[in-house]
């Protein structure tokens, strides 16, 4: 570049020292121009950051944009993350800023998500970060920047650009915000409607939105249960359920089954109520649900013959104890269980010295209570030769019935046996337990088989 073209660029700047304007020597117009020539040509790290994660938002291949070690000791906030999305149709920065004790979520559309993250990065800012990584395939970057304000950018490891498959390689698909979950069961089965659980157009009932879930996520848990038992193979599962009310569960199981394995399960409700075990009959004949049955008895009277899925969910207080009893009596390979009403063990607990503060709150006894019925169970039937789990089996918002026992059939030695039954009685022992309704149950069927032997 000559000085003479220099020249025509000539502009006036404002002297600190003078209100007056003064012109640019050439020098000082070369000096300039070269400054900021340099400047395009090598951007600043963060510059070239930033310029990384918009060229990954243009072409879809941005994975997350992960913010992190804040300058300021004393914010809570840890770190910030974004991921790319789809919202209403266009793409969208979804940040999520994790706390100490939670996790608060933004969504942005790019350029203000691009401005977001230059903010973060900011070192007179309130929050301030001084580490940004980028994932994306072509596009792994880290940012430092020192306290000195030196910034460095480097490429991760690994994280090459891949081969374009050719000029009209299309771009990789947002993941929607609003994901869909994927369900055990569709919503167009004829029982659904039969049962109120659909409307006519086969559109969930709200009302039956929370027990829609409950369905959905037993299934889940029924098919890990089924796999742990290797059940399947061979001739088709057959399930009891008892207590199954309006069938809302059993025709789920059913159906369920059915589509797993491809035949259909030998499956039966058990109902009390005559005019329930009427409708499920009704509505299972109209389905066409081969299989699926439903008889009219209670826990006390049933005698079930041999099943390989034992189910009672919501049995009330010693009600399921009975349907445990009866489930190993038919040889079942799984047991389900949801317990309700722990009303046995609770006039029968002492206050052992170091909780007696705690249960004179009639609550806290009632949990306590909840408890030790529970894990006395759980005991029993790995003493019976069962692998038991209690757990939280759907939120609290969805039912206050939540607590699950599942039970698949193992072989234990004698030993493990042996140590269940010593827990049982340690148990019984330091809450002043009598009695309980399984363990009765368990060894008076014990007594009558070594009485018919003799």
């Amino acid at each position: 570049m000559s000085f003479k073209c220099l020249a025509k660029a000539l502009r006036t700047i404002t002297d600190n020292d003078c209100a007056y304007p003064r012109l640019l020597t050439p020098v000082d117009a070369l000096s300039i121009a070269s400054s900021s020539a340099v400047r395009a040509a090598n951007p600043a790290p963060l510059d070239e950051f930033l310029a990384a994660v918009r060229g990954a938002i243009a072409d879809g291949s941005l994975v997350s944009v992960l913010v992190s070690k804040n300058r300021r000791p004393g914010d809570d906030l840890k770190s910030v993350r974004a991921r790319l999305i789809e919202l209403r149709g266009a793409p969208a920065l979804s940040f999520v800023h994790r706390h100490a004790t939670r996790d608060v979520t933004k969504n942005l559309d790019p350029e203000s998500g691009l401005a977001a993250i230059a903010a973060l990065l900011d070192a007179g800012a309130v929050p301030s970060f001084a580490h940004a990584t980028l994932q994306s395939p072509g596009r792994g970057w880290q940012l430092m920047i020192g306290r000195s304000g030196r910034q460095t950018l480097r490429r991760i490891a690994g994280a090459e650009r891949p081969v374009d498959s050719g000029p009209q390689a299309a771009s990789p698909a947002l993941p929607a915000h609003d994901r869909s979950k994927r369900r055990a069961l569709a919503l167009d089965l004829p029982f659904l409607v039969d049962l109120g659980i659909t409307d006519a157009r086969h559109r969930l009932v709200p009302s039956m939105a929370r027990k829609w879930k409950q369905i959905d996520k037993f299934l889940e848990v029924l098919d890990g249960a089924l796999d742990a038992a290797a059940l399947g193979a061979g001739a088709p599962i057959r399930v009891v359920d008892f207590g199954c009310g309006k069938g809302y569960l059993t025709f789920a199981v059913h159906e369920h089954l059915r589509r797993r394995f491809g035949v259909a399960p030998q499956v039966t409700g058990v109902e009390l109520r005559a005019d329930l075990v009427d409708l499920c009959n009704r509505a299972a004949e109209r389905s066409r649900c081969e299989g699926l049955r439903f008889v009219q008895g209670d826990l006390r009277s049933f005698e079930p013959e041999a099943v390989d899925v034992m189910i009672a969910l919501h049995a009330c207080d010693t009600a399921t104890d009975h349907a445990i009893d009866l489930g190993l009596r038919a040889g079942a390979q799984v047991l389900v269980c949801s317990p309700c009403c722990h009303k046995e063990l609770r006039p029968q607990m002492a206050s052992p010295a170091p909780l007696g503060a705690l249960f004179r709150h009639g609550i806290h006894l009632g949990q306590e209570a909840e408890m030790v019925t529970d894990s006395l169970r759980a005991l029993l039937l790995e003493a019976a030769g069962y692998e038991a789990k209690v757990f939280e089996f759907v939120s609290l918002e969805h039912t206050n019935k939540n607590k699950m026992i599942l039970a698949t059939r193992r072989a234990f030695g004698a030993g493990s046996a042996e140590r269940a039954l010593a827990q049982v009685d340690d148990l019984k022992a330091f809450y002043g337990i009598r009695e309980q309704c399984l363990e009765r149950l368990l060894r008076e069927r014990a007594e009558t088989r070594l009485t018919s032997r003799e």
